[in-house]
C-alpha cells in the first residue's frame, strides 16, 4: 500500500470510460461499444458484436474470471439502457425515423498529483453536448434547449444523480487505485520527451518555427515560445496532445515570424519525466522531419472518429468528470 500511495503521489492518474450506442449501425459496427481507459490508455473493451468483456492490457488480462463475467454483464445492462435513451432522445428531435444516430456517454475520476480527487459524468448525442452532472447540486446541466426535456426526465429521480455521485467518490477511485497496482510501472512510468525546433517556409504566409515533442509519457506537457525573456502565449499555436500508438505520446506548438529573425526564439518545454525546464532553438544543421503530424490511434478512437463520437466540450482535461445511472 505504501508503494501505491506514492506512485499516486508522484502524478496525475486517471479512470474514465466511454460509451458508444447506435440506433442502426452499419457494416463494420457495433450497436454498443464500451471501452475503458486508465491514464489514457485503454485497458478494457466491450464490444455487441463479440459479447464480452476483452482486456485492452497485458496487466488486465490475468484478472479472475469473476472480474469479466462481472463486466460483461454490466456491459450488456448498459447497451440495453443506453439505447433506451438514445430512442427517447431520438423521439425530442423527431428523428425516430431519420438515419442512423448515436448516445454517447463518457464518465471518469481523476487523483491528482496533490492527492485531491475530481470527476465528470457526460452524455452526448449525435456527437453534441447534451447533459452534464453537476456534482456539487446534484443537478443535470443541458447544453442546448432540447436537452432540457431530457434534464426533466432524469431529475424526476433524484437517485440517478445520487448514484453517480457515490460510484465516482468511492468505487471509482477505489478501482483506479486497484488498477494502478495491477498496472505498475507501465502506468506509473515517467519517460520524458525528445524535442526539436524545426523551420518551415509557407508562400505567402511566411516563416514559422515548430517545437516538437515525442515520446513522452504520461500525457500532460507544456510548450511555450519564448522571444528573449517574452513568453509568446498568444501568438503561439498548439497542437492537441495526440498518443503516437506505442504507448507514449506527441504534440507540438508553433510560432510566426520574420524570415531571418529565428536566432532569438526559444522553446520552453516542461514534463514530468524532465527534472528541469528544457530549451530548445531552432539548428540549420537538423533535419527537418516530416511536416506531416502521424498519429496513431486506437481501433475504439477510429470508430469514434467515425460516428462523430465524443466531440464533448470540456473546460479541463482534469475537471468535471462525472458518473452513471446503472451499475459502475
Amino acid at each position: 500500500c505504501v508503494s501505491l500511495r506514492q506512485s499516486v503521489s508522484t502524478g496525475t492518474h486517471s479512470l474514465r470510460y466511454h460509451y458508444l450506442a447506435l440506433s442502426e449501425p452499419g457494416p463494420g459496427l457495433p450497436q454498443f461499444l464500451a471501452v475503458g481507459y486508465v491514464n489514457d490508455q485503454p485497458f478494457i473493451r466491450y464490444d455487441s458484436r463479440v459479447g464480452r468483456a476483452e482486456p485492452q492490457a497485458p496487466w488486465i488480462a490475468s484478472v479472475d474470471a469473476r472480474y469479466w463475467e462481472t463486466e460483461t454483464q454490466k456491459q450488456k445492462a448498459w447497451a440495453e439502457v443506453q439505447q433506451v435513451e438514445m430512442w427517447t432522445v431520438m423521439g425530442y428531435y423527431n428523428q425516430s425515423g431519420a438515419g442512423t444516430h448515436s448516445a454517447q456517454r463518457m464518465f471518469g475520476c481523476e487523483i491528482q498529483e496533490d492527492g485531491r480527487s475530481s470527476s465528470f459524468w457526460q452524455f452526448g448525442f449525435d456527437g453534441r453536448d447534451h447533459l452534464s452532472l453537476d456534482l456539487e447540486t446534484l443537478s443535470w446541466v443541458s447544453a442546448e434547449p432540447m436537452a432540457v426535456r431530457t434534464k426533466r426526465w432524469w431529475e424526476s429521480e433524484r437517485c440517478y444523480a445520487e448514484y453517480d455521485k457515490a460510484y465516482l467518490e468511492g468505487l471509482c477511485l477505489a478501482s483506479l487505485r486497484r488498477y494502478l497496482e495491477l498496472g505498475g510501472p507501465s502506468l506509473t512510468r515517467r519517460e520524458p520527451p525528445t524535442v526539436q525546433v524545426t523551420r518551415h517556409t509557407i508562400q505567402g504566409r511566411g516563416t514559422t518555427l515548430r517545437c516538437w515533442a515525442r515520446g513522452f509519457y504520461p500525457q500532460e506537457i507544456s510548450l511555450s515560445w519564448w522571444l528573449g525573456e517574452e513568453e509568446l502565449g498568444l501568438e503561439t499555436e498548439h497542437m492537441e496532445t495526440r498518443p503516437s500508438g506505442d504507448g507514449t505520446y506527441q504534440t507540438w506548438a508553433a510560432v510566426w515570424l520574420q524570415a531571418g529573425e529565428e536566432a532569438g526564439y526559444t522553446c520552453r518545454v516542461q514534463h514530468s519525466g524532465l527534472n528541469h525546464t528544457l530549451t530548445v532553438a531552432w539548428a540549420t544543421s537538423e533535419p527537418a522531419p516530416r511536416q506531416e503530424f502521424v498519429a496513431v490511434v486506437t481501433c475504439a478512437i477510429l470508430l469514434v472518429l467515425v460516428v462523430g463520437v465524443v466531440v464533448f466540450t470540456r473546460t479541463r482535461l482534469r475537471g468535471r468528470w462525472g458518473g452513471i445511472k446503472v451499475g459502475g
